[in-house]
């Protein structure tokens, strides 16, 4: 999708991300112009699968002795500290704003300062798999629990076209839950796509919103599309999301 705007002439102002998103849009602020071709190598290299390389015991041992996540959360610090060529906010080439749910407060916490590390990894501190980051005295979890698409937070910042480059499934009607760990799996889907729905009801007159195309296949309704590709199918996946929205850009840019 990043390759796709770039070649389309489009460069972006500001970014705005949530959980996933906070990780490949900081990217994006910090190298505008290299960002699609570090994103890529990030994504389908080893570091990654180094950060999150515990096996199946592993996980099961810190699963009982947190009683909260599967995951550590150094790795992913390492990672970030190593890979991202930014360390603050300050040193970012464009403006960047994440979001992370803070615990204390039941609110949605915007970071747009300060060091970058702590405020995107509490933005994609997925509950169950990540324990919470805690950012000068308080307790974040991912942003997604408060804002997955933040097309509002873009357009408030003053954002007249907005790019939608969401990376995760393609949305398909929902299942009724038959499983416990079903139920909040349903429920924070509910709440994500209702917040995204709301915002776009009520964008301002002349805002436009492009939603980028992943060019992938839509799946049936049901749990299964929460289910994500394995590491093999990256590449294809990158490339399957630069065509077609290669595509669409040509579409957008013809009816003008």
């Amino acid at each position: 999708m990043l390759g796709a705007l770039s070649a389309a002439g489009v460069r972006p102002d500001l970014v705005v991300g949530t959980s996933i998103g906070a990780i490949n849009g900081v990217f994006v602020a910090a190298d505008p112009d290299g960002a699609a071709e570090r994103l890529r190598e990030l994504w389908t290299g080893e570091s990654l699968g180094v950060a999150f390389s515990e096996t199946v015991l592993g996980r099961a041992v810190r699963l009982v002795r947190s009683g909260t996540h599967l995951h550590a959360i150094e790795p992913l610090r390492r990672l970030l500290a190593d890979k991202l060529p930014a360390g603050d906010f300050a040193d970012l080439k464009l403006p960047f704003h994440c979001v992370a749910a803070c615990i204390e407060n039941a609110s949605a916490h915007w970071f747009a300062s300060g060091p970058l590390v702590p405020a995107v990894m509490a933005s994609c501190a997925v509950p169950g798999l990540l324990p919470p980051v805690e950012i000068d005295g308080l307790h974040f979890f991912d942003g997604g629990l408060v804002d997955s698409i933040p097309v509002g937070r873009a357009v408030a910042l003053g954002a007249s076209t907005v790019y939608v480059l969401q990376v995760g499934r393609i949305e398909s009607p929902l299942a009724v839950p038959g499983r416990p760990w079903e139920v909040g799996l349903v429920a924070f889907e509910i709440a994500r796509r209702h917040r995204f729905h709301e915002e776009m009801s009520a964008l301002p007159p002349g805002v436009r919103v492009h939603v980028l195309p992943s060019g992938g296949d839509q799946l049936p309704p049901g749990l299964g599309q929460f289910r994500y590709s394995g590491k093999n199918k990256v590449s294809s996946s990158i490339d399957r999301a630069h065509a077609a929205s290669a595509s669409y850009l040509a579409q957008v840019t013809e009816r003008r």
